[in-house]
């Protein structure tokens, strides 16, 4: 009786062993689905719709702004984790994420620069910035840019030149060649806040970046800079509209009303500043598949 008693079990068992395991088993078509709904990382997001939208010589073909529109609106979701960034506390101002040294040197420390990925049509990559340390006044030939700050706050100040063009050339010796460009920003960023978007001859191309406190700017540029295809970045100084008057050569066509002379600043091309100081770090946030 024993023996019938102890197959009858042993029977059961292998009935429901085979039962639990045929509930863990999924049909490979299902295990591809699966893997597809896997939500991937949101810095591989950004680089597949980069790669859609962009090419060597800027934006694709297609004239409508949809494509610039869904990766402004992907980076507006970025926080400092999902570039491997943490986040840090005014108390903490070296102002590059988890490159820390003591703190006795941090006052001294640079700005860090981290590539993410770079190829012909677009660059990504992150700025970490110690409080008051400044990217000055520089331009973006021919490109867009996208900019988010992931953490802290950033002053921004941006141009566009007036056009048609209007240059002043001085003729006392040591005074600069300047041009007439319009302010287009300058206000205080601080995260969260929405990706800004600079174009070619829009949206602020010329700009300069102040840390209010210690942050991070994720940055987008199609394309990149590149000197011999004439995209070399250029620096300026900016002097007040007041400083070299109100009489323009004549024909260019620019006109000032009174009242709005604070809307307007002369540039002067400058070599790269001395005390830009930066340096390279390393990416250590999620990998993108190329």
């Amino acid at each position: 009786m024993f023996s019938e008693i102890q197959k009858v079990t042993d029977k059961a068992m292998v009935f429901l062993q085979k039962k639990a395991l045929s509930a863990l088993y999924i049909p490979k078509q299902k295990q591809h689905m699966a893997m597809n709904n896997t939500t991937a990382p949101k810095v591989q997001l950004l680089y597949d719709l980069c790669k859609t939208t962009f090419t060597p010589s800027g934006l694709s073909s297609s004239p409508s702004p949809q494509p610039i529109h869904k990766i402004c609106s992907l980076l507006d979701t970025f926080g400092p984790a999902d570039v491997g960034l943490k986040e840090e506390s005014p108390d903490d101002d070296r102002g590059h994420g988890f490159f820390g040294l003591n703190r006795v040197t941090r006052w001294a420390q640079p700005i860090t620069y981290l590539d993410i990925h770079e190829c012909d049509s677009f660059t990504m990559c992150v700025f970490c910035f110690p409080t008051s340390s400044v990217i000055p006044l520089h331009d973006h030939p021919g490109m867009t840019v996208l900019s988010k700050v992931l953490y802290g706050s950033m002053h921004v100040k941006a141009y566009d030149w007036v056009e048609p063009s209007c240059i002043k050339e001085s003729q006392e010796p040591g005074c600069p060649q300047v041009r007439l460009a319009r302010l287009a920003a300058d206000k205080v960023l601080t995260a969260p806040c929405g990706t800004s978007i600079l174009y070619p001859k829009t949206g602020g191309n010329l700009h300069c970046f102040t840390a209010v406190t210690p942050c991070a700017v994720l940055d987008v540029l199609a394309p990149p800079y590149r000197e011999d295809l004439g995209r070399k970045c250029t620096y300026y100084v900016d002097y007040p509209y007041s400083a070299f008057g109100n009489d323009f050569p004549q024909g260019n066509g620019a006109q000032i009303s009174n009242g709005k002379e604070e809307e307007y600043a002369w540039l002067a091309e400058i070599e790269t500043p001395d005390d830009l100081y930066m340096r390279s770090g390393v990416y250590v946030g999620p990998s993108i598949r190329v």
